[in-house]
């Protein structure tokens, strides 16, 4: 997860560093770690869980946590050689 945009002269940051992970962690990592995408995520009972699908998912439960100003990006890996990319 990559966000772009204005550095906020006060502190530094386009966004601090541990409220993004935190927020990957409860939004995205608590909802599909270790979960059978297509019977225990709700997100999924009607889409197919690809690689693609998951991104925008993905993508799609940050953004509101994301200043509006700023750009959300989401890579989601296969494996090394096989990703997407989606950023809205």
């Amino acid at each position: 997860v990559s966000v772009t945009g204005e550095i906020d002269p006060e502190t530094g940051f386009v966004i601090d560093v541990k409220i993004l992970k935190d927020l990957i962690k409860a939004e995205v990592e608590d909802a599909f770690d270790h979960k059978n995408l297509n019977v225990e995520v709700p997100d999924f009972k009607e889409l197919n869980p690809t690689a693609e699908n998951i991104a925008v998912v993905i993508w799609q439960k940050l953004r509101p946590h994301i200043e509006a100003s700023s750009d959300l990006e989401v890579v989601l890996y296969e494996t090394p050689r096989n990703f997407v990319t989606f950023n809205g």
